[in-house]
Order: C-alpha cells, then structure tokens, then sequence
C-alpha cells in the first residue's frame, strides 16, 4: 500500500502548530506518522504549498438537513435588503406555478424596521398562494395574509406560550411570526418527501467538505417547528454509505413536556446508531433571540426611550424543573446540548449542571451551552468546575445591523458589555468548541476563526477590517482553530479517533491555501479550503487544483 505524504506548509495538530519542516504520512485511513524528514519512499506526495494541513474542521452546532433543503427551495440567503427578497421570491413563485406552499427561508432581521417584515410586501408579489419563509436564525418566520388565513390566525388569536405573534395598531397579526407563533403555520405546510431530505442532506454533506468540514453536530433532531425530523434521514445515509463524515445528533427535548418523553429519547438513542451516525446527545432550547426579546436575561429588555420594557424574554423550559430534567438525561448517558443565549438562559443551565454534578458525581458526561451571547461577569468562572463547554458562534461576535441596531440598543451599555465572551472563558479554563448554526450563518469555519481572533467580519484583500467589537475578548487563532477541531470532536466524543494530527488518528484533513501559523490576523479571513480528506481519500479538490 502506498502511503501519502503531505509536506511543504505549515502542520496545526488540533492544539498548536507543529514546527516548521513537519510532515505528516498517511497510510489507508489513518495518520501513521509525524515529524521530518519523513521515508517518501512508496509514498504520493501532497505538496502544500506552502498552506496549511489541519485537522477537518468539526462543527459543533450546525443544521445541515434543514440547510441543504433550503438550498433546494426559495432560499434568501443571496440577499440583504427587502427589495433584494421580493425579488428572489417574486423569481422563484414564477419558476414554480405548481407549488402549492412557497418555503424555504434564509431572511436576515437587520434588513426590516425593527426585524419585522410584512404580509403586505409578500402580498405584493405572491398573493394566490401561502408563503412561510423560516428567518436565518429559524426563531421565526415571514408569512403572508393567505398562509395567517389558511392558520386561522387573525387579531383575537392569543399568543401561544412560547411565542409572539407581531400585529398591526389594530391587533390584526403584521405576518411576522416570532418562536412557538411559527408553528401555527408551520404545521400546515406540505410533507417534503424523504427522498427531498435525503437530496438535501447530500447536498449540505458536499457544501461542508468544500469547506474543510468532516464531521459534525446536527443540532436538532427532532420535530421543532416545521414538523421534520431528519433521523430517518440520518439513518438511510449512514446506512447505504452515503454518510461520509461522523455525525452526532442532539435529539429535540419536547419543551412542553416533562420526564415523560424520556423512554422516547432512549428508544430513539437505540435506533440511531448506525455506522458513522449516533444519536447520544438532546438538545434543549432554553430561550429565544435577543434581536425579538425572547433570549431569556435577568433583567428586562430596555424599550426606544431606552426605559425598561418589562420584557425579560422566554423561559421554554421551566427553570424550577430543568435541574430534575439533566439530572435524569445524565444519568441515562446522555450529553445535553444546550441552546442558552440569553444570560438567564445560561444561568439555569449552569444551575441545572450544577445540581447535576452534584446527584452524579462520578459522572464523566460532557455537557455543553451554545451561542452564549450574553452571559453574566459571575458566572464566566463556573464553566470550568461544572466541565462544561462554551459552545462558540464565532461569526455573531461583530458589529452588524442585527448587533447595532437590533441589540446593544436594547440591552444597554453594561449588558452589552458582556457579549461573546470568548476570551473571558477561554482565560477562566472554559474548554471551546465552535460551530456555524448553519444556515443561520456562514457555515466557513475560516470565518468564524477570522472573527474569534479579530472581532470584526473578514474584508476582501486592502480593505481594512471594521472596528472591532470588544476586542478583549478576542482569542489567538491557536485556540480558535482547536476549538473547532479538537475542541469539537472532544464534545462529540470523537476526541481518540479524530480531531488531531497524530498517529493513529483518522486521516481527516483540511488543506488551506495559506500559511496559519504566518500570515497576519486580518489575513486568516481570505484563506480558504483546496482539498478535504476523508479517512484518507480525497473528498473535495477545489478546481483550481485540478
């Protein structure tokens, strides 16, 4: 068997860079050696080029079924103004006469007074035929007058519990659909067949690998709010081979239940464990968006005059119980995953953490808290003793519209001091590991790690970066880039098979076309990916390597 010899570029090993003149040989499916001056006998050579090998990049928190059929559909992720949307869904309702629902999604909030869009500005383009398009962040959705008829929902609908309906002076609803609200629409919308999901999964798996990701989290499986659960989806790929990368699913933890479901979640643990697919971890959404006050905070949301607004955001699951609830997932095995934005949200995870920690001592389960865009001075410390991870959305961390305009101005100067404190959790011995949330946002790890080191959105080449947004709490690119290898594999339990450049490990790889460890932080931006490896075979070649 010939081996596979990659040298010429700097090597990062999931931890640090590796001294300069490192190569790294690839024999079969793994890594079976790395140092210099490697025996190139009986090997091919990968020359880098002067780039960079790394570990394939793993996301911790992604959505790939959801994205892949959004890219299938109206998707409105091309676009950034209102006019640019109604465009694109004015094109695509014209292309296709016969759907009988136009879906699909991708919307940012910034581009709409105060996030939210109208019926009316969907009317105008589509009125014979019901319209429901899932925001970016999938906490809502933009639906026109047919599809509220269709729903049943006028001005005497009560909002549900975990959601809000936005309405007009008159209470009648404005077509902006926040949380739980979705769903009364959501549950009408037509089944897409299992061969359409299956179709979207390809789809997002060859889009990952394009951008150096070989493996990981699908953050919800489970019927959230558009009635879809990707595991039969999930089982069919890791069954006839067409899974290439290790997935782990975060099974839906139904908000409005209790412990009953937990006999469900073991039996869907049992069925989903297939070949490199496995169900071990549940997912529990705590809270909302801080862009709609949903995200759950200690203190109210401040309103336009910049007075309290009596608005403290959305408990989904009842703190009082969420202690009682991990407790009896961690001791079933299960790794919980939490959604926890707001800095009540993360408090109660913490708090539900501790109390675990406490019933299970010996427990060894990794737990982790995602997003985490607003989290309180006193708990940053905690992470560490608790063992719990900071799960990373390195791209929210900027100044945007939906930061400037939709945020800080509603969370005041001291909350919004305490945004995406990477830096501060790193530095109080928090483990990292990153993902995208795709497709709520890019799904190119480079960019996030650009922005976990910079704070600021990668600029073309000669343009200068924005200001940053608290730079202090920027982190090295070291601990960036672990985050989303090592770090990410150690939460999805991967962490003796891949994740690392060492002997033995899988021979997942990302080649980029830029030296890591050398170039300038305002460059790490404009790298980009050139070859993906799967367990030792080539699974994206980008075509100017050809």
């Amino acid at each position: 068997m010939r081996g596979i010899l990659f040298h010429n570029g700097s090597v990062f090993d999931g931890v640090r860079f590796l001294p300069d003149g490192t190569e790294v040989l690839v024999e079969g499916t793994r890594i079976t050696q790395v140092g210099a001056g490697l025996n190139r006998a009986n090997t091919d050579d990968v020359d880098l080029g002067g780039g960079t090998l790394l570990p394939g990049f793993i996301d911790a928190h992604a959505h790939p079924v959801f994205a892949g059929n959004q890219l299938r559909h109206c998707d409105l992720r091309s676009g950034s103004t209102v006019e640019q949307y109604l465009e694109i869904i004015d094109t695509y309702a014209t292309a296709h006469p016969r759907e009988e629902w136009i879906t699909g999604g991708g919307w940012a909030m910034d581009a709409f007074p105060e996030g939210k869009p109208t019926r009316q500005a969907l009317d105008a383009v589509v009125e014979d035929r019901p319209v429901y398009l899932p925001n970016r962040d999938g906490h809502g959705a933009w639906v026109n007058t047919v599809a509220l008829r269709l729903a049943g929902i006028h001005r005497d609908t009560l909002d549900p519990s975990d959601g809000r309906i936005e309405r007009e002076p008159d209470g009648y609803p404005t077509g902006m659909l926040q949380e739980g609200a979705a769903i009364m629409v959501g549950r009408l919308l037509p089944a897409v067949t299992a061969e359409d999901w299956y179709q979207g999964l390809q789809l997002a798996q060859n889009h990952l690998l394009s951008l150096g990701v070989t493996g990981w989290q699908d953050a919800i499986i489970g019927d959230y709010m558009d009635g879809v659960d990707p595991l039969p989806t999930y089982l069919r790929a890791a069954g006839d081979g067409t899974l290439r990368v290790n997935v782990v699913g975060a099974l839906w933890w139904n908000r409005d239940r209790g412990l009953d479901q937990l006999p469900e979640l073991l039996e869907r643990r049992r069925a989903g464990q297939i070949e490199r697919f496995h169900a071990n971890t549940v997912k529990m959404m705590l809270d909302g968006i801080a862009e709609s006050h949903t995200a759950a905070m200690l203190e109210p949301y401040l309103d336009h005059d910049g007075c309290t607004s009596g608005n403290a955001g959305i408990d989904f699951i009842d703190p009082g119980e969420l202690p009682s609830y991990v407790t009896a997932l961690d001791t079933e095995g299960f790794q919980v995953h939490f959604h926890a934005l707001g800095d009540r949200a993360v408090r109660s995870a913490l708090d539900a953490l501790d109390a675990t920690r406490q019933a299970n001592p010996h427990s060894h389960q990794r737990h982790h808290l995602a997003h985490l865009q607003v989290v309180h001075p006193d708990d940053i410390a905690r992470f560490a003793p608790l063992n719990a991870t900071a799960n990373i959305q390195a791209l929210w961390a900027t100044h945007e519209p939906a930061m400037d305009v939709l945020t800080i101005p509603f969370l005041g100067e001291r909350r919004s001091q305490w945004q995406y404190p990477f830096g501060s959790l790193h530095a109080a011995g928090a483990q990292l590991c990153a993902g995208s949330d795709w497709p709520v946002t890019s799904s190119n790890p480079l960019s996030a790690v650009h922005v976990a080191v910079n704070r600021a959105a990668p600029v073309e080449p000669g343009r200068s970066l924005g200001d940053p947004f608290l730079p202090d709490q920027a982190i090295n690119r070291e601990v960036a880039l672990a985050a989303y290898t090592s770090g990410s594999a150690t939460i999805n339990g991967l962490g003796q098979s891949v994740g690392f450049i060492r002997s033995g490990y899988d021979a997942d790889l990302a080649v980029i076309n830029a030296d890591l460890a050398h170039i300038s932080d305002p460059e790490l931006g404009q790298a980009s990916v050139i070859q993906t490896w799967v367990r030792g075979e080539v699974g994206y070649e980008a075509h100017e390597n050809h």
